[in-house]
């Protein structure tokens, strides 16, 4: 399934609307007010907005997702790959470890997790 386009501020209410499903437009619109400043009638236009591209579902004023923050978050680092390294996890490895320290809890995480590929159990 192809998953729509979700832009900064659209993945930012996005994370509201994960948090609290199924959650009403109402209480939405309190929230964004809240922690993105956003005024009632943008609360509103981004519902109806992201509810046209098949993001999210508005059923009598009670709002869920359609699409996980996971399959957003994994097309989005999908993209990010492609565009910046050309698909190559050792090129992005090389320029992060280029700009941020790893500590050796990290780096055993990562080694565990290429273990666990290469037994067949990344998925």
């Amino acid at each position: 399934m192809e998953i729509p386009k979700i832009h900064e501020s659209e993945y930012r209410f996005c994370l509201i609307m994960w948090e609290r499903e199924p959650v009403t437009a109402v209480e939405l619109a309190k929230l964004c007010r809240e922690r993105l400043g956003w005024k009632r009638t943008t609360t509103y236009t981004v519902i109806k907005r992201l509810s046209e591209r098949g993001v999210l579902k508005n059923d009598g004023g009670t709002v869920t997702s359609l699409v996980s923050k996971d399959d957003v978050q994994a097309q989005e680092l999908s993209e990010f790959f492609e565009k910046r390294f050309e698909g190559s996890l050792p090129a992005f490895i090389a320029a992060f470890t280029r700009r941020k320290d790893i500590s050796p809890a990290e780096i055993e995480e990562v080694a565990e997790m290429i273990e666990k590929i290469r037994k067949g159990e990344g998925k």
